[in-house]
């Protein structure tokens, strides 16, 4: 690049998966075809401009379903819940709407498939995140364990005759779970695997995304918000890549002192950050730049096209469908 000019990658795929799309599309469904008040358990995605946005409809959010009343009509997070969330939500009579991400559903009828086979389950993941807690929530406390990092494994109680099967929280790195994979299975030899990699689709490729642009970029920007798992990880493989990488919600959270100096800047965004947020973000430094006669030439980096897209829930398809004909 010439001394005077920046060129701006944008890699891609980046932001909105199909889970999330589909779980945005039904709260924005029951929005539309039902009465006020609408409740959904837990940030609907991790991102807080699609909340806020939400909140803007009227959609109320709570924590716990005690913040519900009776016979509301509620909507479950894409992370998923426990069975006990789903058997209180049925007690209560709760009109609910799953929208729950089928990759993450996938991972629940794994943990209700070894355990049926009388295994106990072992989760790698993140503690504390509502996916993980949806996860071990299907099962008894002592049929499931969550194992964090290598040195975990050797917290995990066996009994001579035990037999063990192990699934991961969807929005990790790769990278990361086939360390632990490669430890867990030294101490296990006979753990049964999931018949596919749990790690979704869209978390993994927008992580090669990264690592495609990262040989060729001195920063990267990522949007997406703190509690975004999948965002986080995306920062991690852009530092591991040898980059300069931050994680920002918006265009606002920049710091104008990363583009000093540089010359090739990377911008991605995670699967819950919406596009409009990399528009702006992409205007703001070009904006910027321009203002300091610096020339800006934005590239695509098109390492992989997606195409997935998940149904929505029968009934909300069918009355949608019926309203538009």
């Amino acid at each position: 690049m010439a001394r005077n000019s920046v060129k701006i990658t944008i890699a891609n795929p980046h932001g909105f998966c199909a889970g999330v799309e589909r779980a945005i599309e039904i709260v924005n469904q029951v929005v539309n075809q039902y009465p006020p008040p609408i409740y959904v358990r837990n940030q609907v995605v991790h991102n807080r401009f699609v909340v806020d946005s939400l909140k803007k409809k009227g959609v109320i959010f709570v924590e716990n379903l005690d913040e519900v009343p009776n016979g509301s009509v509620t909507i479950f997070s894409a992370h998923g819940v426990s069975q006990k969330v789903r058997n209180e939500a049925k007690k209560r009579k709760l009109k609910v709407f799953d929208a729950t991400c089928p990759l993450v559903t996938k991972v629940h009828v794994e943990v209700d498939k070894l355990a049926k086979k009388g295994k106990k389950v072992i989760m790698i993941g993140h503690k504390g995140h509502p996916e993980v807690e949806g996860t071990i929530g299907q099962l008894s406390k002592n049929k499931i364990s969550l194992i964090q990092t290598v040195n975990d494994i050797k917290k995990i109680p066996i009994k001579s005759n035990d037999e063990f099967g192990y699934v991961t929280q969807t929005t990790l790195s790769q990278d990361d779970t086939k360390l632990i994979i490669n430890e867990l299975t030294k101490r296990l030899p006979s753990i049964t695997p999931p018949k596919k990699s749990d790690i979704c689709y869209a978390t993994q490729n927008r992580q090669d995304a990264i690592k495609a642009i990262a040989k060729n970029c001195d920063l990267i920007l990522i949007i997406g918000s703190k509690n975004s798992s999948n965002s986080n990880r995306l920062r991690e493989v852009a530092r591991k890549n040898q980059c300069e990488a931050y994680l920002i919600d918006s265009a606002k959270e920049l710091d104008l002192n990363w583009l000093k100096g540089k010359k090739n800047i990377g911008i991605s965004a995670g699967a819950s950050a919406p596009e409009i947020l990399v528009d702006e973000l992409i205007k703001y430094i070009k904006s910027h730049l321009t203002s300091k006669n610096i020339k800006v030439k934005i590239e695509q980096d098109n390492t992989l096209i997606e195409d997935v897209r998940f149904p929505l829930p029968a009934e909300l398809y069918q009355k949608d469908h019926l309203t538009k004909h």
